[in-house]
């Protein structure tokens, strides 16, 4: 199966209309997206960010392939490579049993497990893998019904952090602190929220090869040197500004 396509970052009319239907404010949303796939939702290839995970995949198929590799099938969570290198597990386990695969697996900027697609709205698992490839709009979408069905935004509206990362991520939250992560996050966004026209900049940078450092919105160093790289390597004017012109010609370039 195909995972790359266009990428596209996120839009300001895709994530105010996700906001919307999640039923909480813009500093909220961040908050969870932030926490949950540290902000993209792709990977340099265009692929989307995925983890995926070996015990859903040994519950999906009654355990008959737990015999063929530990980290594919296996009662106990774990084996996890993070990044690119969740692909070639994926690719093993689709080989397996591909429709347990895709919903073995967790998609895109909300990290939605496969195994949810009714909840997001769609007919079936690999409907929803066809839109997570898409863009950032579809899966942030897809992650906002997802809080729509189960009323998750009533703990978001509450702060009650604890809560909404039990109910998202399981019992075991916990242990990456998501809650605490979620708090942080949260205030920090309250204080000021990311430029989406910054941050199609840095997905652009990112997709050419540059590193533009985490892709939030904001410019810092990292972002600068990379967009000086791109004007110093492209013959153009030296002043590390995303300004119109430049958000254009890097449109341009990556899409």
């Amino acid at each position: 199966m195909t995972y790359t396509d266009n990428g596209s970052p996120l839009g300001q009319d895709g994530f105010d209309h996700a906001c919307a239907i999640a039923g909480v404010d813009a500093p909220t949303l961040w908050a969870v997206l932030s926490v949950e796939s540290s902000g993209f939702g792709f990977l340099a290839s265009r692929r989307p960010v995925i983890l995926f995970e070996r015990h859903i995949f040994h519950r999906l198929t009654e355990g008959k392939f737990d015999g063929e590799d530990s980290n594919i099938s296996n009662p106990i969570p774990g084996g996890y490579r993070g990044g690119a290198a969740e692909y070639p597990r994926l690719d093993r386990a689709s080989v397996l049993d591909l429709n347990a695969a895709l919903r073995s697996t967790s998609w895109g900027l909300g990290q939605l497990l496969g195994d949810n697609y009714e909840h997001c709205w769609y007919p079936d698992v690999q409907a929803m893998v066809a839109e997570m490839r898409l863009c950032e709009d579809d899966q942030l979408w897809a992650m906002a019904r997802y809080i729509d069905e189960y009323a998750l935004y009533e703990p978001l509206q509450q702060r009650n952090w604890a809560e909404f990362a039990e109910r998202y991520n399981g019992p075991d939250f916990h242990r990456n602190n998501y809650d605490v992560k979620l708090a942080a996050a949260w205030a920090h966004y309250q204080k000021q929220l990311p430029n989406l026209e910054i941050r199609f900049g840095q997905a652009a940078l990112f997709y050419l090869g540059y590193k533009p450092g985490p892709i939030d919105g904001f410019i810092g160093p990292r972002t600068r040197a990379a967009l000086i790289s791109f004007q110093r390597q492209r013959g153009l004017p030296v002043n590390g500004r995303m300004d119109e012109r430049m958000l254009d010609t890097l449109c341009m370039a990556a899409f």
